[in-house]
């Protein structure tokens, strides 16, 4: 049985580019869609679902920063932004606005296609639907609680987010740049109240966490057995 294709969009106002990342994707088992611009884009992510989006940011109209701020707001599908201006300054705007990756022009095909890769491996490995456990916690990312000795506790949006990337990458340490771009939440003393939101959750002793810890000077890293 073939293995299904996972199905992108790519959104570029430049007939060349657009149409040489088509060929190149499909030649890479790709399903692949394209769009000339935000409103073409937004059309298409009306009627059909898609496992990834492939995004200019400079287009006429609507720009690349302004659709990966329409589109997340209400759904999960990983962005790759690109573009010609590859300043520090931008890129952190595109990640604070949602975007997964960002990849300059000129740029390889190979290396968009590892990092293609890579986002779409990251995502298949949770399955929201699934019941995480941390320790005595148990995780309902889908309906949105966390249970924990027979008592059950809401978490709210930024969290769910926080806790998806977390879980897919236990051990990994997050800065509070990091955590914030991934929760949308700005303030590092807000980042540190939700941190700390969390640990009541999931931690038996909240003051002596276990799975859900500090790494001084570096930022947070879940842990799980």
């Amino acid at each position: 049985m073939e293995n299904k294709k996972n199905h992108l969009l790519v959104v570029d106002d430049d007939d060349r580019i657009r149409n040489l990342l088509k060929d190149f994707l499909k030649n890479n088992n790709f399903m692949v869609s394209t769009a000339i611009d935000a409103e073409k884009a937004k059309t298409k992510l009306d009627f059909l679902k898609f496992d990834l989006i492939i995004l200019d940011v400079m287009m006429p109209g609507k720009n690349g920063y302004e659709l990966t701020k329409e589109i997340k707001k209400n759904q999960r599908t990983p962005i790759i932004l690109l573009t010609a201006k590859g300043e520090v300054e931008n890129r952190i705007k595109g990640l604070e606005l949602g975007a997964d990756d960002y990849i300059s022009k000129p740029f390889e095909p190979k290396e968009l296609l590892l990092r293609i890769n890579n986002i779409i491996s990251k995502e298949s490995r949770l399955d929201e639907n699934k019941i995480h456990q941390i320790g005595s916690a148990l995780v309902n990312l889908n309906k949105m609680f966390i249970e924990l000795k027979k008592s059950t506790k809401k978490i709210n949006l930024s969290e769910k987010k926080v806790l998806i990337e977390m879980i897919s990458n236990p051990g990994k340490t997050y800065t509070r740049e990091k955590i914030g771009v991934i929760s949308g939440i700005k303030q590092e003393r807000s980042i540190d109240v939700m941190i700390t939101r969390l640990r009541q959750k999931i931690e038996i002793d909240p003051k002596k966490p276990k799975y859900l810890q500090t790494i001084r000077g570096s930022g947070y890293v879940l842990w799980i057995e």
